[in-house]
């Protein structure tokens, strides 16, 4: 009997469990480890940010639907790898030995590499862990209370812009709801080269529309953005031209501000040699294993990819659900080989498919495949995308509480687009 280990129970760790159990059988014992007892749904965390969720609606706690199917559940902090003797430690002293090894955790958010950074230690707010976004919802009540200059955004390095432009419009529509807009200043700051950017070089016209949206909106925005430190009620923002030099310096007042920071790998994983690189993700082959520890799998946000292109600014490349979906797919199928005594031979497709909530509208894009030059590039706005992205919110979390085994981008997201595409060429 083998022993699986995933780390992590996000988007990437509990489909992997549900997928791995249904093409292994019950013949290997599979163990899913945790820093906390449920599943966030991140993907709904702008709303929450601004009441439109509540925690309780994007959670799932996990012992049951993993109990369901004989997957083992340890919800404790991830303390040490080691590598060379199939080994890791939690924080509750427990120590397990693996045969496969599939990590999922997620990144570390960078708060500390620009002062004044964060919901903790500085004056941001952040919508990358419901907890952050719960936190940010109630900061949010003292705007409305008193209203003022609004400022969101991504950092320097930042590799995941879609929740920024959502948040962003987000508010927008809660505010002019609320018959505040007009009292609230509002400003967009992102190391983008352009808004639309989004860490992918730009799909289709995004650039076009996303800006477009800004206009309408009333939202100006600051590209090619560095920030150098935050005060309370003050952002300093360096503006960077093409070659990235420095071309002006912005003093932002705010009185509410949500930034999206840079990711680097969780503490556990760093300085590990052959497993990670200098920012502490895990690298991979093809097969989405790693090179050097060849019984260690890795997907989602924890993975290295390099950066598309070279930004003015530093930017990274977003991972995506549709290509974190891929790289499990991969993964189990590439376990379930190696448990038959086969080698490895399933890759991830890495295509780019989403949804971007806009509060009232929503844009839908495909990169296929995300890095460029790719076969498809194609976006689209309109009503239909915001219902969307909301079946798609119940869809996945149905899968979550029920064990369900579809690839939910594949069945949900492609079939939405294809039958898009298809009115687009029938007019």
């Amino acid at each position: 009997m083998a022993h699986i280990v995933i780390i992590g129970a996000g988007v990437a760790g509990v489909p992997a469990a549900y997928e791995l159990r249904s093409k292994i059988g019950k013949n290997h014992r599979i163990t899913v480890v945790n820093n906390r007892e449920h599943f966030e749904f991140t993907p709904s965390n702008p709303w929450v940010g601004v009441g439109w969720r509540s925690n309780e609606q994007i959670i799932v706690p996990l012992r049951k639907p993993l109990s369901r199917r004989d997957i083992d559940f340890m919800s404790s902090p991830l303390v040490e790898i080691d590598p060379v003797g199939n080994g890791l430690k939690l924080a509750d002293g427990t120590s397990l030995e693996y045969d496969f090894l599939i990590i999922a955790t997620g990144p570390s958010l960078a708060f500390d590499a620009i002062p004044g950074l964060g919901p903790m230690q500085g004056y941001t707010q952040s919508v990358c862990t419901v907890d952050h976004a719960s936190q940010a919802y109630d900061e949010y009540q003292k705007l409305l209370q008193n209203p003022g200059p609004v400022v969101i955004g991504a950092a320097q390095g930042a590799s995941c812009f879609g929740p920024a432009i959502e948040y962003v419009m987000i508010v927008d529509r809660d505010l002019c709801k609320r018959k505040l807009r007009h009292k609230v200043p509002m400003t967009y700051v992102t190391s983008e080269p352009y808004v639309g950017h989004l860490g992918l070089g730009g799909v289709g016209d995004t650039k076009g529309i996303l800006e477009a949206e800004m206009r309408m909106r009333h939202i100006r925005w600051i590209c090619n953005a560095s920030i150098d430190h935050v005060e309370q009620g003050v952002m300093h923002v360096h503006e960077h031209d093409s070659s990235g030099a420095i071309i002006k310096q912005h003093q932002l007042p705010f009185s509410y501000s949500m930034i999206l920071p840079s990711f680097r790998g969780i503490d556990p994983l760093m300085n590990i040699e052959g497993l990670v690189n200098p920012k502490g993700f895990v690298t991979i082959d093809q097969y989405q294993r790693n090179t050097t520890f060849t019984n260690i799998y890795s997907a989602g946000v924890c993975v290295a990819i390099p950066p598309v292109e070279v930004t003015p600014v530093p930017t990274g490349t977003p991972k995506t659900g549709y290509m974190i979906e891929s790289m499990v797919g991969a993964i189990t199928h590439n376990i379930a080989l190696e448990l038959s005594g086969k080698s490895p031979d399933e890759t991830g497709t890495w295509n780019a498919v989403c949804l971007a909530d806009l509060g009232n509208t929503a844009i839908a894009f495909a990169a296929l495949p995300q890095i460029p030059p790719r076969n498809v590039t194609w976006a689209r706005k309109g009503k239909w995308a915001h219902i969307a992205k909301i079946g798609f919110e119940k869809y996945f979390m149905r899968k979550i509480r029920t064990g369900n085994t579809d690839p939910v981008y594949e069945h949900y997201v492609m079939k939405m687009l294809g039958i898009v595409r298809l009115a687009d060429k029938s007019g």
